[in-house]
């Protein structure tokens, strides 16, 4: 059986959201408070964290930040409807996804499912896979282990299936579309500044640990590609 962390400061929220993933078969970690929920996460196992970002004292960004000092966990974020500075300044600190409020039970768990499936094929429980190496790049998908130039990156399961798209053929135009498909899957649809925002963070995360990288290229109008090296 699956976990999910539901956070939320909303009690007749947490508790509809959570009724209703229950019924799916989830089994649902429920907190009110962000203090509470970083504490159990030091030692519950999950496989999903659902997060409200409006809540008091630490709000759903800065229970994010500190998530991500230690752990790739998917992260899906409760937004407010319309809020697009929530929903891309979520993404650009490393959330997973968004679902906009108010949230659609159905959508939920949808986009829950298709996390948990891309964590399985990035963290060794899904089929084995190859080794991928471009130059500097190294990417072992079976370990959703990424290192460039010898020193490791630690990639969400939404950058590391972004980049594994574009690094398995190399010099190859990607379009929005197809990293999204890559990304989240052929029935799961997201905005294109979502993918733009994925890949933003990917090239900060690149240039963090190497000021020149440059091999991850924006096409205008068209889509992103990995450059070919000589490498």
């Amino acid at each position: 059986m699956h976990t999910i962390v539901l956070v939320d400061d909303d009690r007749n929220l947490l508790n509809t959201i959570g009724d209703a993933l229950e019924s799916e078969g989830f089994a649902v970690r429920r907190f009110d408070s962000s203090t509470a929920a970083l504490e159990a996460l030091k030692d519950l196992p999950a496989d999903v964290a659902v997060l409200d970002i409006k809540m008091p004292g630490i709000d759903g960004f800065e229970l994010l930040t500190r998530l991500r000092k230690d752990s790739s966990l998917p992260v899906i974020f409760l937004t407010s409807k319309d809020d697009e500075l929530d929903e891309l300044l979520g993404l650009r600190m490393g959330a997973d996804d968004y679902i906009t409020k108010p949230v659609s039970t159905r959508l939920l768990v949808e986009r829950i499912r298709s996390l948990i499936r891309r964590r399985e094929l990035t963290d060794g429980r899904g089929e084995s896979e190859p080794i991928i190496e471009r130059g500097d790049l190294r990417l072992d998908p079976s370990r959703h282990e990424c290192s460039w130039k010898d020193q490791k990156l630690k990639l969400t399961v939404t950058e590391f299936l972004l980049l594994k798209s574009l690094a398995l053929r190399p010099g190859h135009i990607k379009s929005r579309r197809q990293l999204m498909d890559a990304a989240y899957g052929e029935n799961i649809h997201v905005d294109d500044r979502t993918i733009d925002s994925h890949v933003k963070r990917l090239r900060a995360k690149f240039k963090a640990v190497d000021t020149d990288f440059a091999l991850i290229e924006t096409l205008y109008g068209v889509g992103y590609r990995y450059r070919s090296t000589s490498n």
